[in-house]
């Protein structure tokens, strides 16, 4: 799901986009100014509360308050953030322009001459900050987003970390009724346009047409669901280079959808490996794509349902980041190192979010109920031996394993929330393998592909683009560009643009502009 949002002030360009994909109808909720906490070792003991405070100024001037005498450090991780964010254009550019205009920009080499953000792309977080300070908590502070982007800061390419403290320097908010909202308005504006969205119909696979043209016709007729409409059955012909259509699951039964033009948000692992034949697969274009990317890490949740309102229980909005300490990048290392069996024990960081006190319909829709999420990492690895049983059928030694996490998680949470002690109405634990079954993770990963520094190199940002090699299938979403809402919405923007061969953030930005000149005229 999706616990919070930048960049969706008034007047911002992705707050228009979004109003325009929804029709205006989505609502988003601000989080308080003080939208991120950090929690360095235990909040009942001798840990320490560290706050980020929305507001371009008042980001950094709260840091300085909060850890006097490193004003001059402060400072320069200000700049450094603010020249890459400058620079994250490039991101979009690298994947828009013709592949041999970006392979001949940089062979050039003189992206890192030009650009912030190719220069400090190469740089680790970890390297960048703790050459800005020695004091250990403020370095923790100025890494503490990571998890957000799944990536270790001995791993983590600088330039995307100034990607995410840039996208809530603004704030952050959240959507009024829940993520869910998101999709609901916006399937109403596909419908307008011509569209049409069907749940629980997943691709089994991309069909390819050996004359490199939908080999089938959709007509009227009977045998599926006046919703699905009708489809002739049609032979399967050996793959090539086109792809015609897909193959979607029905019930039982399956029917072949057929389009001009496939759109795929399965991410790149999926769309590659498990939906394209084998023949496709074995293209040197995307075999040369899938070799500069890996799987993201993997997670792990616990859901916890609540009896008693945010009040009652003193839930914040605020989310949660928890440490037991202030080497953050040791600590992860320890743990990702470790056995199943000891992982438990070493649990290096949570996120800790309450969905229900970020939500102001909440209160109204479900009266004295609230709501936790808690999310960390997990290797696929741990849970791996039992990819091959079915959901809620593993056995007793993969329940067992999984409430080792769930127990020492609620340990943990309890000290920051006691008065949710004896009010748990429902606990539940998702491991990578939830992951893998529910959304498809390949590796039970949050993020898809990974975001470490060589993701963020110029040949990874140009050689991964939305169009493929095989004709008429495109790529999109946040393994396109990066991860979370915006950057799938940005993978969206990026996608769309190629497939239309013009540029829609131009369009945007003037129908932007050519709205707020004819509401000035009234």
């Amino acid at each position: 799901g999706i616990h919070y949002v930048g960049q969706m002030q008034e007047g911002s360009l992705m707050r228009f986009l979004v109003d325009q994909l929804t029709d205006g109808q989505l609502e988003w909720a601000p989080l308080p100014a003080t939208y991120d906490a950090v929690v360095l070792g235990d909040p009942q003991g001798a840990g320490k509360t560290f706050h980020i405070h929305s507001g371009e100024r008042e980001y950094f001037q709260r840091l300085k308050e909060q850890f006097p005498g490193e004003a001059a450090a402060i400072d320069e991780f200000r700049r450094l953030v603010k020249s890459a964010g400058r620079g994250v254009v490039l991101l979009g550019i690298l994947k828009m322009l013709p592949r041999f205009l970006a392979g001949l920009l940089i062979r050039s080499r003189l992206l890192p001459r030009l650009c912030s953000f190719s220069q400090l792309a190469s740089r680790s977080l970890k390297e960048v900050v703790d050459g800005l300070t020695p004091n250990p908590e403020l370095r923790a502070v100025l890494s503490y987003i990571f998890p957000t982007y799944g990536v270790l800061p001995s791993k983590a390419s600088f330039s995307m970390h100034s990607i995410l403290v840039n996208h809530f320097l603004h704030g952050a908010w959240y959507p009024k009724g829940g993520a869910g909202e998101i999709a609901f308005h916006t399937i109403p504006v596909i419908r307008k346009a011509g569209g049409n969205v069907f749940g629980k119909a997943p691709v089994q696979r991309i069909l390819l047409d050996a004359q490199g043209r939908a080999y089938g016709e959709l007509r009227p007729g009977t045998g599926c669901s006046p919703k699905w409409g009708s489809f002739r059955q049609h032979l399967i012909l050996p793959p090539s280079l086109d792809t015609p259509g897909v193959s979607v699951k029905k019930g039982q039964d399956s029917v072949d959808i057929f389009a001009p033009v496939i759109i795929s948000d399965a991410g790149i692992f999926n769309t590659y490996e498990r939906l394209l034949p084998a023949a496709a697969r074995a293209l040197p274009e995307i075999q040369a794509q899938l070799s500069m990317v890996t799987h993201s890490e993997g997670g792990f949740t616990v859901f916890v349902g609540l009896s008693g309102s945010r009040e009652e229980l003193g839930l914040e909005p605020t989310n949660y980041f928890m440490f037991p300490g202030n080497d953050l990048d040791g600590m992860m290392q320890r743990y990702l190192a470790s056995s199943r069996e000891e992982a438990a024990n070493n649990i290096p960081l949570l996120f800790v979010t309450s969905p229900s006190s970020k939500d102001p319909t909440w209160e109204m829709r479900h009266p004295g109920k609230s709501t936790l999420a808690i999310v960390t990492f997990a290797r696929y690895e741990w849970f791996e031996e039992w990819k091959d049983k079915q959901v809620h059928k593993r056995g007793d030694d993969y329940e067992d394993l999984k409430k080792t996490f769930v127990d020492a998680i609620m340990q943990t949470v309890l000290k920051l929330y006691p008065r949710i002690e004896g009010r748990i109405e429902y606990l539940s634990g998702g491991t990578p393998l939830t992951n893998q079954h529910y959304i498809a993770s390949p590796h039970g990963e949050f993020y898809g592909v990974d975001h470490g520094i060589p993701r963020m190199q110029a040949e990874a940002i140009a050689t991964v683009r939305a169009e493929t090699a095989v004709p008429n299938l495109y790529l999109t979403g946040q393994d396109l560009c990066v991860e979370g809402f915006m950057g799938a919405l940005q993978g969206a923007m990026i996608c769309a643009s190629t497939v239309l061969k013009r540029n829609l953030y131009v369009d945007v930005a003037w129908l932007k502009m050519s709205l707020q000149a004819t509401s000035s005229k009234k």
